[in-house]
């Protein structure tokens, strides 16, 4: 199930949409850039109740890098399937993107993952597609036990996990909270409700929606987390991780821990940004990523 042309997020211009058969679902994906390149790409994975439209102020920067741009809708997200019931955790999505990376030939990539994509990029990097995956940058990662924040995306989070949790809120009451809770990650709340907020939230709203979004939350679960960020010690591989100074969702003490483990790892903090660092700095994550990008093209 897709929305109409009206109702879509406005992603970056000048890109190519593109969908993919994967499994037995469609997979819509965006390419920009350095004439839509196979080796050494960057491909970036979004956030929980995102999409591709996530990235739309900082692929105008990135497009420099001399590389191509491949950015996803993760399944149940933007223009992708919206499978119901389905494993959306963070495996789930680890499992058709290996698929993905495979069936594009995609090699050397750069793989970028901003929250729950960052914890689909750290099962990609250490586990499913280790020869594919060149560097890793985390953007304000889950990791470690860290799956969820208590009171974000959506207000007590624990009990929106129970089964029962959809047939006891209306799809008008869940895009209410959805409205009231989603700000709280930006460090400029009022200009997100502005300009980004309405991405976040008109998606849902539909009974087949609202059950989706549900299940992502039902599949954030630490344990697959913890299960590859302890892994990370031995990646072996570049990682650059960006973190808002004023996450509030996950904390920055996160991102000194990956730091202090993953040996050789490049730490960039971002002042005055929240967890929605890609809408409050995209320039400074552009800007982070293209220093990063340079530095792997410099090794010899």
């Amino acid at each position: 199930m897709t929305q109409s042309t009206a109702q879509l997020p406005r992603v970056a211009g000048a890109g190519e949409r593109r969908t993919i058969r994967l499994i037995h679902y469609n997979v819509t994906y965006y390419v920009y850039g350095a004439e839509h390149g196979t080796d050494g790409a960057l491909v970036l994975l979004h956030d929980v109740l995102a999409g591709a439209f996530s990235w739309r102020e900082v692929i105008p920067s990135l497009t420099s890098s001399g590389r191509a741009i491949y950015v996803l809708d993760l399944l149940g997200h933007g223009l992708s399937d919206h499978p119901w019931p389905a494993d959306t955790s963070v495996w789930g999505h680890a499992d058709y993107l290996a698929m993905f990376l495979e069936a594009l030939q995609l090699t050397n990539v750069v793989l970028v993952g901003h929250g729950l994509g960052g914890g689909v990029a750290q099962i990609l990097a250490t586990r499913l597609s280790r020869e594919r995956v060149a560097a890793l940058v985390l953007i304000d990662t889950v990791c470690y036990l860290h799956a969820f924040a208590e009171d974000w995306p959506l207000p007590q989070m624990k009990e929106r996990q129970e089964y029962d949790a959809p047939k006891r809120a209306s799809v008008e009451e869940v895009l209410r909270d959805l409205r009231a809770t989603l700000p709280a990650a930006s460090a400029r709340p009022e200009q997100f409700k502005q300009q980004m907020l309405d991405d976040f939230v008109n998606h849902w709203n539909s009974e087949l929606h609202k059950e989706v979004l549900y299940q992502h939350i039902r599949n954030l679960i630490p344990y697959y987390v913890n299960s590859v960020s302890s892994d990370l010690s031995r990646v072996g591989k570049p990682v650059l991780i960006i973190w808002g100074e004023e996450d509030q969702q996950i904390p920055l003490k996160y991102a000194q821990r990956l730091h202090r483990e993953i040996p050789g790892s490049q730490l960039s903090i971002i002042p005055q940004a929240g967890h929605l660092v890609l809408f409050d700095a995209p320039e400074a994550v552009a800007r982070a990523i293209r220093g990063f990008v340079s530095s792997l093209s410099a090794r010899p």
